[in-house]
């Protein structure tokens, strides 16, 4: 009896706003068959963050998406929010 743990992605959203949202799943395996899961964990990016260790699907996705002009628009969101909410000290 050999207990395994598979984690696969699952599920890959663009919002309106370009941002990425990614889901993976995670199951236990015995002797290769699913006993347990799915037990999710979820990941969130704005456009033009560092993607580097990212899924694969997801890498190739978000320059299709993430255009020059939906990066600039997420960094103009980004400073006025933090224009409106400075930051305590």
């Amino acid at each position: 009896m050999a207990l395994t743990k598979e984690t696969v992605l699952d599920k890959v959203e663009f919002l309106e706003d370009g941002s990425v949202q990614v889901r993976r799943a995670t199951y236990v395996l015995e002797d290769g068959v699913r006993i347990a899961g799915p037990m999710y964990q979820r990941s969130a990016y704005t456009p033009g963050d560092d993607i580097a260790l990212e899924h694969p699907t997801v890498r190739a996705l978000a320059p299709v998406v993430w255009t020059p002009e939906v990066i600039a628009a997420a960094q103009a969101r980004k400073q006025a929010r933090e224009q409106r909410e400075p930051r305590s000290k």
